[in-house]
């Protein structure tokens, strides 16, 4: 494992895995940018902890596992896994109390040691089949 690989690494056993979300500053720049946001990111640092907490909320039970991670030079992707338990609002979504797990890819370019920018790909609609709120295709 290579220098920037162990922050993107770090990052998710102590921001995500364990929740502590106001250490995010120590591993983004304030001003990171988000390639694809979330709807209603707002910018930089505080936008991604916004976010961060509402998943939080919505899955307190949350847990993300690194399938895989490519470097080269300055960027990181790192292909995951999260699971949870759908306890609070999300997207508009009331809580269902339904277990979901989510695939997706991050690609994260760090600069001095910390994130600069990143481009998240979620399979969103995938779950919004598990909450119930999409229908699978052909049903």
């Amino acid at each position: 494992m290579d220098e920037i690989s162990g922050i993107v690494r770090e990052f998710i056993e102590e921001v995500l895995n364990q929740g502590h979300i106001d250490a995010t500053g120590r591993f983004f720049w304030e001003d990171m940018v988000e390639q694809v946001p979330f709807p209603g990111q707002g910018p930089g640092l505080e936008g991604l902890k916004d976010v961060l907490r509402g998943m939080r909320a919505a899955f307190p039970d949350m847990h993300w596992r690194i399938d895989e991670q490519l470097s080269d030079a300055d960027r990181v992707l790192t292909r995951f896994e999260w699971t949870g338990t759908h306890s609070g609002d999300f997207l508009g979504v009331p809580a269902t109390g339904r277990p979901v797990r989510v695939w997706g890819m991050v690609i994260d370019r760090v600069q001095e040691g910390r994130i600069k920018e990143s481009r998240i790909i979620m399979d969103t609609l995938g779950l919004m089949m598990q909450l119930g709120v999409a229908k699978p295709p052909g049903d």
